[in-house]
């Protein structure tokens, strides 16, 4: 069997992946860029909000902000909602938002190509692929998502993981505010309305050990709202995936020559309260990217140097949310006082 060569290859083209093979690509390496889907964000698997400083000029991508978001509103239990103003930011399309940053890439060099996966990395770094073909790389970036197979292989697996359920449906009249909802009925998470023109993302996410009920908590969600006259009762799509949760691992390793780098949701980053890891995963990916052409190049102290990065911008914010996520899980049932400390709009949070 012929192997193929490449100075990086990079697992995922989500936007820690895209954003990866473009920066290695820009400084002159040979990418090879791989993902299982078909075609960029799709199966879509994500509540699509993004920060305002997310880092990318999304006025360079046509068509990827659905919306502008003004302010966030928190509802806790049945209580009103408090709205806060700071926590603006946008409504992507991600599969214009994904295809976007691919196109970047390949513009920049990267060879991307769809429905192909690893399926394997051995211990001297060759990367078995699931149509039965090889690869071998100077260095790999996993950017391949919660259950990475580059993380499995270097031993950095994310721990405890979120469970979320999806549906769209339509909106009675325009809203420019994400809701979220904090109710001990949704345990090691929290219910969501996102905006979308004339519809919205509306779910939940849980701690694996309730997954089981993620229907009926989404459903109840739903007619909560569909009682209150603010969304109708059809849903035009679900959908559903996993968020890691337990913080930062390990964003580095190596198999014989090979090394190894993980971005976004492989290393960890995205917030274990919030969930949100768009912003994480672009600037990570990029991050990946630069140091893996510095690896390919023959600066090996970069893979090092990669990691030390992720700890000073990622780590504090993570282990601030990993603490205020284990306290409101110890208080379960959780109190009214404890969902606000939990939460990033309350000042109990930050204290």
């Amino acid at each position: 069997m012929m192997t193929a060569t490449a100075d990086v290859l990079v697992l995922g083209l989500g936007p820690a992946g895209a954003s990866a093979a473009a920066a290695a690509a820009r400084r002159g390496c040979r990418v090879l860029a791989l993902d299982r889907r078909r075609e960029a964000g799709v199966p879509l698997q994500c509540a699509e909000f993004v920060p305002a400083m997310i880092g990318v000029p999304l006025g360079t991508l046509p068509g990827a902000v659905r919306q502008k978001i003004g302010a966030m509103a928190t509802f806790v239990e049945q209580g009103a909602p408090d709205l806060d103003p700071r926590f603006s930011g946008y409504m992507l399309d991600r599969p214009v938002f994904d295809a976007a940053l691919v196109a970047r890439a390949r513009q920049a060099g990267a060879d991307c190509r769809f429905g192909r996966a690893a399926r394997s990395l051995s211990r001297s770094g060759l990367v078995a692929l699931s149509d039965g073909s090889e690869v071998r790389a100077r260095v790999v970036i996993g950017a391949d998502g919660p259950r990475s197979t580059a993380g499995r292989a270097i031993g950095s697996v994310n721990g405890a993981l979120v469970e979320t359920r999806q549906i769209t449906v339509a909106l009675a009249a325009p809203h420019a505010a994400t809701d979220i909802f904090l109710s001990a009925r949704i345990p090691g998470g929290y219910g969501w309305l996102f905006p979308r023109g004339e519809f919205a993302n509306l779910g939940a996410g849980v701690h694996a050990r309730a997954r089981r009920e993620l229907k009926r908590i989404v459903a109840a969600l739903h007619a909560r709202l569909v009682a209150e006259g603010r969304v109708g009762r059809g849903i035009v799509a679900a959908t559903g995936g996993a968020i890691p949760a337990d913080g930062m691992v390990r964003p580095r390793g190596e198999l014989g020559r090979t090394l190894v780098l993980l971005a976004g949701d492989a290393a960890g980053l995205a917030n274990p309260v919030t969930g949100a890891g768009i912003a994480a995963a672009v600037q990570s990916g990029g991050l990946a990217g630069e140091a893996a052409a510095r690896c390919a190049a023959g600066d090996r102290a970069a893979a090092a140097a990669y990691e030390e990065e992720l700890e000073e911008i990622f780590r504090p914010a993570l282990e601030h949310a990993l603490g205020r996520r284990k306290e409101l899980e110890a208080a379960a049932p959780a109190g009214e006082t404890a969902l606000r400390r939990g939460w990033i709009a309350y000042r109990e949070y930050w204290q």
